[in-house]
Protein backbone atom coordinates (compact mmCIF):
# COMPACT_ATOMS: atom_id res chain seq x y z
CA UNK A 1 0.00 0.00 0.00
CA UNK A 2 0.93 3.23 -1.12
CA UNK A 3 1.58 5.79 1.68
CA UNK A 4 2.03 9.56 1.35
CA UNK A 5 4.88 11.37 3.09
CA UNK A 6 2.79 14.04 4.53
CA UNK A 7 5.43 16.43 5.42
CA UNK A 8 5.77 16.37 1.00
CA UNK A 9 2.42 17.64 0.13
CA UNK A 10 1.77 21.68 -0.97
CA UNK A 11 -1.19 20.76 0.51
CA UNK A 12 -0.26 19.81 4.01
CA UNK A 13 2.39 22.88 4.02
CA UNK A 14 0.01 25.75 3.11
CA UNK A 15 -2.56 24.03 5.77
CA UNK A 16 0.82 23.96 8.46
CA UNK A 17 1.33 27.96 7.55
CA UNK A 18 -2.30 28.67 8.09
CA UNK A 19 -2.60 26.67 11.53
CA UNK A 20 0.54 28.73 12.70
CA UNK A 21 -0.69 31.92 11.56
CA UNK A 22 -4.39 31.52 12.83
CA UNK A 23 -2.36 31.24 15.99
CA UNK A 24 -0.98 34.44 16.28
CA UNK A 25 -3.83 36.51 15.09
CA UNK A 26 -6.05 35.09 17.78
CA UNK A 27 -3.48 36.32 20.34
CA UNK A 28 -4.87 39.88 19.34
CA UNK A 29 -8.96 38.47 19.91
CA UNK A 30 -10.90 39.98 23.43
CA UNK A 31 -10.76 37.54 26.05
CA UNK A 32 -14.28 37.02 26.14
CA UNK A 33 -13.88 35.29 22.89
CA UNK A 34 -11.46 32.58 24.26
CA UNK A 35 -14.00 30.12 24.95
CA UNK A 36 -16.32 30.92 21.89
CA UNK A 37 -14.98 32.43 18.60
CA UNK A 38 -11.22 31.49 18.94
CA UNK A 39 -11.44 28.80 20.40
CA UNK A 40 -13.37 27.67 17.27
CA UNK A 41 -11.13 29.02 14.83
CA UNK A 42 -8.40 27.29 16.59
CA UNK A 43 -9.49 24.16 16.52
CA UNK A 44 -10.65 23.98 12.41
CA UNK A 45 -7.23 25.72 11.57
CA UNK A 46 -5.56 23.16 13.32
CA UNK A 47 -7.87 20.32 11.82
CA UNK A 48 -6.86 21.18 8.59
CA UNK A 49 -3.11 19.91 8.57
CA UNK A 50 -3.95 17.21 10.57
CA UNK A 51 -6.32 15.28 8.84
CA UNK A 52 -3.74 15.73 6.34
CA UNK A 53 -1.27 14.35 7.75
CA UNK A 54 -3.71 11.46 9.30
CA UNK A 55 -5.21 10.82 6.21
CA UNK A 56 -1.74 10.28 4.78
CA UNK A 57 -1.19 7.00 6.63
CA UNK A 58 -4.23 5.55 5.38
CA UNK A 59 -5.61 3.91 1.49
CA UNK A 60 -6.36 5.93 -0.98
CA UNK A 61 -9.75 6.12 -0.68
CA UNK A 62 -9.23 6.65 3.35
CA UNK A 63 -6.58 9.54 2.06
CA UNK A 64 -9.06 11.07 0.20
CA UNK A 65 -11.64 11.43 2.79
CA UNK A 66 -9.78 12.63 5.63
CA UNK A 67 -8.98 15.39 2.47
CA UNK A 68 -12.32 15.50 2.55
CA UNK A 69 -12.87 16.62 6.10
CA UNK A 70 -9.63 18.84 5.84
CA UNK A 71 -11.36 20.74 3.13
CA UNK A 72 -14.88 21.18 5.21
CA UNK A 73 -12.63 22.72 8.34
CA UNK A 74 -11.30 25.12 5.77
CA UNK A 75 -14.41 26.10 4.85
CA UNK A 76 -16.11 26.61 8.35
CA UNK A 77 -12.34 28.39 8.93
CA UNK A 78 -13.47 31.18 5.95
CA UNK A 79 -16.50 31.34 7.72
CA UNK A 80 -15.84 31.93 10.94
CA UNK A 81 -12.83 34.65 9.61
CA UNK A 82 -15.62 36.38 7.80
CA UNK A 83 -17.42 36.38 11.14
CA UNK A 84 -14.05 37.81 12.83
CA UNK A 85 -13.89 40.59 10.55
CA UNK A 86 -17.54 41.46 10.71
CA UNK A 87 -16.80 42.04 14.72
CA UNK A 88 -13.41 44.04 13.66
CA UNK A 89 -11.04 41.17 15.24
CA UNK A 90 -8.95 41.58 12.10
CA UNK A 91 -9.35 43.62 9.20
CA UNK A 92 -10.31 42.77 5.45
CA UNK A 93 -6.37 42.53 4.67
CA UNK A 94 -5.92 39.67 6.84
CA UNK A 95 -9.15 38.25 5.85
CA UNK A 96 -8.33 38.34 2.33
CA UNK A 97 -4.60 36.90 2.92
CA UNK A 98 -6.15 33.87 4.91
CA UNK A 99 -9.15 33.55 1.66
CA UNK A 100 -6.59 33.21 -0.58
CA UNK A 101 -4.70 30.99 1.64
CA UNK A 102 -7.77 29.24 1.52
CA UNK A 103 -8.48 28.99 -2.07
CA UNK A 104 -4.92 28.04 -3.01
Amino acid sequence: MKRHNYKNLKIWKLGLEIALEISDILKTFPNDERYALTSQINRCSISIPSNIAEGSARTEKTFSHYLDIALGSSFELGTQLLIAHHKNYITQEKLSFFEDKITE
